[in-house]
């Protein structure tokens, strides 16, 4: 199946079945079969793009959906209920490989084998997270590719003073139950007291509740962290910072694409592509414990006008001129 096909199917079969999306070729002799777990939702094009440099990158390396190999795309892989349900049908594909992003969907299938070669996508600190024993000789049935380096986290609340320098409070949308997120928080609320801002936790399994309490006293913005829950949430994540009138900045750039106002972050796409290789090796007889996690080597900057615009925010120039997307 060629690239723009597989992207056609899934955004026809994505009307009827809005959590998994199954690519299903003719068994034949040498088929290895991939399963792919995504937090994003059907209709996310930071998810159909990712997919789409996955697919090329395994092309260029002679592999092709549906000649040599089989993949089984699973999205929603950020609530649990779904995970469990994906995790659940592993006995049945039998895949020879697993892709994972995202330290949530990581972790539980770490949890679920320990000898299917793993390839996990954008996970903050596999080695504290226990996925690797370290980033050079990782040591298990995974290896992959980090979101970022914690320090990272430090950019996001600077950047909102950037563009609301009269900012004093910020709302860390964050997932407390995974290392992750714990780590993201910690690095945030470091920085936060030398540019004068206060920082209120919000957990994100209690989206809308969190956000309204915190817009009441006004005079704030939202840093949204990275995690599943943050993406299999996002249109509702977008849709109440612009209900309460609320600067945010996030890390993916698929929701400055959904209307958010400035994300900065590693290129998803860049990893899956990365990914492929690694993919790649590993069918060809490599050891994940042999193949060293590797870091991000692309960040982007992307803004979105119109959101600024309703906002009634004027971006800095200098931002703008850094910016490696801006939505008019």
């Amino acid at each position: 199946m060629r690239r723009r096909e597989f992207i056609t199917l899934l955004c026809g079969v994505a009307a009827t079945t809005p959590w998994s999306i199954a690519v299903h070729a003719q068994q034949s002799s040498g088929m290895r079969r991939i399963l792919v777990l995504l937090s994003g939702n059907a209709d996310d094009q930071g998810a159909k793009t990712a997919i789409a440099a996955f697919l090329q990158g395994l092309q260029q390396r002679g592999w092709t959906d549906g000649q040599n190999l089989r993949i089984e795309l699973r999205l929603g892989a950020g609530y649990a209920d779904n995970m469990r349900k994906h995790l659940a049908e592993l006995a049945t594909f039998a895949p020879d490989l697993i892709v994972a992003v995202g330290s949530s969907a990581v972790g539980q299938v770490l949890q679920a084998t320990r000898t299917v070669p793993i390839v996990f996508v954008f996970a903050p600190d596999p080695v504290g997270s226990g996925f690797v024993n370290s980033l050079s000789r990782p040591g298990g049935n995974a290896t992959g590719f980090m979101a970022f380096e914690y320090s990272l986290s430090a950019k996001w609340p600077e950047l909102l003073k950037q563009i609301v320098p009269g900012m004093k409070r910020a709302a860390v949308l964050w997932d407390p139950s995974i290392p992750a997120g714990i780590g993201q928080f910690a690095v945030i609320q470091s920085v936060a007291p030398s540019l004068g801002v206060e920082v209120n936790p919000v957990n994100l399994n209690d989206v809308e509740q969190g956000i309204a309490a915190f817009a009441r006293s006004g005079s704030g913005g939202l840093i949204v962290t990275a995690s599943g829950l943050a993406v299999a949430q996002r249109d509702l994540i977008v849709a109440l910072a612009a209900q309460h009138k609320l600067p945010a900045v996030y890390i993916f750039r698929s929701f400055v694409a959904a209307g958010g106002l400035i994300s900065y972050g590693a290129d998803f796409a860049d990893q899956f592509r990365q990914a492929a290789g690694y993919v790649d090796r590993i069918l060809k007889g490599e050891k994940p414990a042999e193949l060293p996690v590797q870091a991000p080597t692309k960040y982007d900057l992307a803004i979105n006008l119109k959101t600024a615009k309703a906002l009634g925010l004027e971006m800095p120039a200098t931002l703008l001129a850094r910016a490696d997307e801006v939505i008019e």
